[in-house]
């Protein structure tokens, strides 16, 4: 299977260098210091689930260059969607797989547009990574697992395949047939995630440790529960009683990949994570108070730019 990596960061580099490993022919889209380094000495993954190297026969900043493609994954941050999405255009025939694994919920129906349905799978990935430095691939903790299905639901020969080649490469992966809520699972977990701990710039334990606080992530957890479930999504009933534990069980010291960016000087994704929940609440008559004072909070920094 021919695949290309539209994004080599964290997300795309680690799943991307695994299918490599595998033997899957995998080319990588990168930029800037992290390119020339995967050029000169291989992308280096860094993990406690195994470390590997690849040195990838075809990297470049364009990927028209990388073609053609059985299977695209798009892996770069929310901001460059439709940059993305067309860069990759050069890449797609009418037998070409593309599925986002970004976070937020648009992508599927930003694909739709660009590339028709039958092109169009959808995706989702659960990992905790960084580019540790210029072709390094740093992946914290043991969880890395990635989600694909079609997006009207359902299990076909192509998620199958897709499945059975990551899990050839030793990536936990599912099959869904219900791909729009596995999106929305992650969605509205990460957005109050990234959310709260950004605003209160504190990790986990800290936020938890204070009534104050776990209140406040409770109340966003719900708003972005209930404006999942005005959009359609079934969410189970104890949904947020079950995310509320998972997070309770996270390493007192973590935090989400917003607050490191936002820590960083670096854009952040606020304005498809808690500006989304706002306003698709909006849209919906969800009252969503705690997501739209992130969003009021946050969004003079979505640019990278510190105060």
């Amino acid at each position: 299977m021919k695949i290309v990596v539209m994004g080599t960061g964290g997300v795309g580099g680690y799943f991307g260098a695994r299918l490599a490993a595998s033997g899957e022919d995998v080319r990588f889209v990168a930029r800037g210091a992290h390119l020339e380094a995967i050029k000169r000495g291989g992308l280096h993954i860094t993990s406690k689930l195994g470390d590997l190297t690849v040195r990838p026969e075809k990297v470049s900043a364009d990927p028209a260059e990388l073609g053609p493609a059985d299977f695209v994954m798009i892996a770069v941050k929310l901001w460059s969607t439709q940059e993305a999405i067309e860069a990759v255009r050069p890449l797609i025939g009418p037998g070409t797989l593309v599925a986002s694994v970004q976070n937020g919920v648009g992508a599927i129906e930003a694909l739709k547009k660009a590339y028709g349905e039958s092109n169009v799978l959808g995706g989702v990935a659960h990992i905790a990574t960084t580019i540790g430095e210029p072709g390094v691939i740093t992946h914290t903790g043991t969880m890395a697992k990635l989600t694909v299905g079609e997006p009207a639901g359902g299990i076909s020969p192509r998620v199958t395949a897709i499945a059975e080649a990551a899990r050839k490469a030793g990536i936990d992966v599912i099959a869904s047939g219900d791909i729009n809520k596995a999106i929305w699972d992650k969605f509205v977990f990460l957005a109050t995630f990234s959310g709260v701990t950004t605003l209160t710039r504190l990790a986990r334990g800290p936020i938890f440790a204070d009534p104050d606080m776990k209140r406040l992530f409770v109340d966003a957890l719900g708003e972005a529960c209930a404006v999942a479930r005005a959009k359609g999504v079934k969410l189970a009933p104890d949904h947020e009683s079950k995310a509320l534990g998972w997070a309770e069980g996270l390493p007192a010291e973590m935090k989400s990949s917003m607050l490191h960016d936002f820590e960083r000087g670096n854009r952040i994704e606020v304005e498809w994570l808690s500006g989304a929940v706002a306003r698709l609440g909006a849209e919906a008559g969800v009252p969503t108070p705690v997501h739209r004072t992130i969003y009021a909070a946050l969004k003079h920094y979505a640019s990278g730019s510190a105060a």
